[in-house]
């Protein structure tokens, strides 16, 4: 089975990469931007430079644009033509630990926790130990309205597997000014599930090759770029399992005023989106422009 990690980078080769490259039974794909240092360089791998990024497809780069991580649907192409039937896509400041990308749940039947809400979505970080913290693109709208009582084993099969994170979490710009939590979650809150739409990032997440022809990183929405790639993959009847940790976050440098900048687009319009994309996941064209959409549209083609 072809497995394929994906990451882009601005930075030197990181404590992560260093580890990721060294796993044989997965092909590494770093997708370079124009701030990538020129001299980057993988001991085992594919860097994609910025020149081999538009001999590929100069239209679809140029909609994408530089200096920015929608970079990374570049690098989903690539391993779509390398064959890969599980894409790993991680962030390069997540040092994945021993456990990292063995025994997937993706495409079996596992058992899990189980979660039933009424509400329009399922926050995955309030069921764990820190109930206090939240999951990046979860409306906040619904934060107080959250209730866990609602769960029982069941098995489920995904096609999607949102791995969690010791250390600095995925949580928001708001979230982590008033909390700056340092997590280590505990393992009995996983495998877990919901039966409603619930927000998963593109930093130690793992999809099937059926996922990749509609998974795709938006740009010029900011920092709700795979919240809203989630929220439409699951509106097409994919389904997500989150799984323990299997990454320290050791996280890069932040300015969070300005993240919690490119997440007001998410604050402002998650909880209509939630509400609305169940019924008609291409509702998400209303949010994105013409660029980003017509970037999709082109993206999509390279699966015909």
């Amino acid at each position: 089975m072809k497995k394929v990690i994906v990451t882009t980078t601005i930075n030197p080769v990181t404590e992560a990469i260093k580890r990721f490259q060294k796993m044989e039974d997965w092909e590494l794909v770093v997708v370079g931007d124009r701030k990538t240092p020129s001299d980057y360089k993988l001991n085992r791998g594919i860097f994609l430079t910025p020149e081999m990024q538009e001999k590929y497809d100069r239209k679809l780069s140029d909609l994408i644009g530089w200096n920015c991580i929608q970079r990374r649907n570049m690098g989903l192409l690539w391993a779509n033509d390398l064959g890969a039937e599980i894409i790993a896509l991680v962030d390069d400041d997540n040092i994945p630990d021993d456990k990292w990308g063995k025994n997937l749940m993706i495409g079996r039947d596992v058992e899990v926790n189980f979660y039933e809400t009424d509400l329009s979505a399922f926050d995955p970080i309030g069921a764990t130990n820190y109930k206090n913290l939240w999951h990046r693109g979860y409306p906040l709208q619904l934060l107080a309205k959250r209730n866990y009582e609602k769960v029982a084993k069941k098995k489920i099969n995904a096609d999607i597997q949102a791995d969690f994170w010791n250390g600095d979490p995925d949580i928001d710009a708001v979230c982590r000014m008033e909390h700056a939590p340092e997590c280590k979650f505990k393992k009995k809150y996983f495998p877990m599930a919901a039966n409603k739409l619930s927000p998963f990032d593109s930093q130690n997440t793992f999809i099937t090759k059926q996922v990749l022809k509609d998974y795709f990183l938006f740009s010029n929405i900011g920092r709700m770029d795979d919240i809203w790639a989630a929220y439409y993959v699951q509106a097409l009847g994919f389904k997500v399992v989150y799984g323990e940790p299997s990454v320290y976050q050791l996280r890069n440098i932040h300015d969070l005023t300005r993240d919690m900048k490119a997440e007001f687009l998410g604050y402002e319009h998650n909880l209509n989106i939630v509400e609305k994309i169940v019924y008609n996941p291409n509702v998400i064209k209303d949010y994105v422009d013409d660029k980003a959409w017509e970037a999709f549209s082109l993206y999509k083609k390279h699966f015909a």
